[in-house]
């Protein structure tokens, strides 16, 4: 384990928005400003997928000639304010029913409930403006891909049937065509964009980290972590190494800092010889396209199974969710956010953590999803996106796994929208963009210098 230390760059760059920042406070408690439900059976175009899938809730597969939009695990900023962009994970949940599901980034307008009016719907939006869409269709996402062969992998495309079994039905010949990639060949459960507007994907087979240019077209071998492999890991498979991490542990939340310089990739599970209950975060240079040395541990709560997201607060403060498998229908759920400080460590070595946002306990005075009750639970098995919205708002919401059922009732469970309001106000200190910094220093550096120039005279 290394201790976080500033780069120059960063430092000055803290030192400036430090000028703006405010006090940092501690949310005791949160309320539910916003809320949209984009219905399960929610589809955009693409091929025949759920084709190695079960159906549940009444809804069977395969979907012919369509895709779910469904299985959020990861949101960004989308291009026009209140739009976002949101990334579904692997289709159907295994690597062994996904190979027709294609990776892809969505782009939404939820249009929120709220005290004030609202029709807590979600609608299609152009994945490059942020207009409105009348549905899921070409425009409103991309998906990725490997038309120049970098990715070392064997991937669905480069097979005649689906995992190259001659029982299997034919890859689907857009697939082929373009090298698309799909939920057999990669568990991508996060993304982030860089500062130079290219994507970065989480992967949980290797794990790796995926590159890709702003239309989803990979730009580079994907990189592996030296000493950690799932059995899903190429060289696992290959008999080259030994698997250190359990099945499909890999990647689960991924965090940028503000401007855009660095990675910190979670793990979902323990590396073997880590103590237990132990995640590894890691942090990795876009500059360098290498991984820092940097390391930090986090320490699941003895309710938690697992984590969902990872997203930065500052440069050195991140919010993660972490949560257990129960649902409303089945067991006891718990579903948190935690905020982390990379600054600060307990006895064991552990990053220290809060509790920003206890999902299962949200004020709902005005009833924005209409249950009869002013209290707000989530009580979803998987909850895999955070973003900051302000200091005190955070848009969170669940990756439903199309068409799984049982997070409120039997059916197959929606895709809930939460805006969440917190009490005390997040310390959000975001970096400017390295142009706008550069302009911002020398701003004030003018300043200094004339400021000298009348002390001289």
């Amino acid at each position: 384990m290394t201790t976080f230390r500033l780069t120059k760059r960063t430092a000055a760059a803290a030192a400036v928005v430090a000028l703006f920042a405010a006090p940092l406070a501690q949310a005791a408690s949160a309320s539910l400003a916003g809320w949209a439900l984009m219905p399960a059976n929610t589809f955009a175009d693409g091929p025949t997928s759920g084709q190695f899938a079960s159906g549940a809730g009444g809804n069977p597969l395969p979907l012919l000639n369509k895709q779910p939009v469904q299985g959020f695990s990861a949101v960004l900023n989308g291009p026009k304010a209140g739009s976002y962009i949101y990334m579904a994970d692997n289709g159907f949940g295994a690597q062994g029913n996904s190979a027709d599901t294609l990776l892809r980034l969505y782009a939404v307008t939820p249009d929120f409930k709220t005290a004030s009016g609202g029709s807590g719907t979600v609608a299609a939006a152009n994945f490059n403006t942020g207009a409105a869409m009348a549905g899921f269709t070409a425009g409103s996402h991309i998906t990725l891909s490997d038309p120049n062969h970098l990715l070392s992998l064997k991937v669905q495309a480069d097979y005649t049937r689906y995992y190259n079994n001659a029982a299997n039905p034919l890859v689907d010949p857009s697939i082929r065509a373009n090298r698309l990639l799909t939920g057999a060949d990669l568990d991508v459960e996060a993304a982030r964009k860089d500062k130079n507007g290219n994507y970065w994907f989480g992967d949980e087979f290797g794990p790796y980290l995926i590159k890709t240019n702003a239309n989803g077209e990979v730009l580079r071998r994907e990189v592996g972590m030296l000493g950690v492999a799932s059995p899903q890991n190429e060289a696992v498979v290959n008999g080259t190494i030994g698997a250190t991490l359990g099945r499909s542990l890999g990647f689960e939340g991924m965090a940028s800092s503000p401007n855009g310089d660095r990675l910190y990739t979670l793990l979902e599970g323990t590396v073997t010889g880590d103590p237990a209950r132990t995640l590894r975060i890691n942090a990795f240079d876009i500059d360098t396209e290498s991984y820092t040395g940097q390391q930090w541990r986090y320490k699941l709560d003895a309710a938690g199974t697992a984590i969902g997201d990872m997203t930065a607060i500052n440069e050195h403060e991140f919010l993660v969710i972490e949560r257990n498998g129960a649902t409303a229908t089945s067991g006891t759920p718990f579903k948190k956010i935690f905020k982390i400080d990379l600054n600060q460590v307990d006895g064991s070595g552990n990053l220290s953590k809060t509790e920003v946002v206890n999902l299962m306990d949200i004020a709902d005075p005005n009833d924005l999803n209409g249950d009869g009750s002013t209290a707000f639970t989530f009580p979803f098995t998987t909850i895999e996106s955070v973003l900051i919205l302000d200091a005190n708002t955070l848009l969170v919401a669940n990756d439903n796994n199309y068409p799984g059922t049982g997070g409120r009732n039997l059916g197959s469970d929606n895709t809930e929208f939460l805006k969440i309001r917190l009490d005390q106000a997040l310390n959000v200190s975001p970096v400017p963009e390295p142009a706008s910094l550069a302009m911002l220093l020398g701003g004030l550096g003018v300043v200094g210098f004339v400021a000298r120039r009348r002390q001289r005279g």
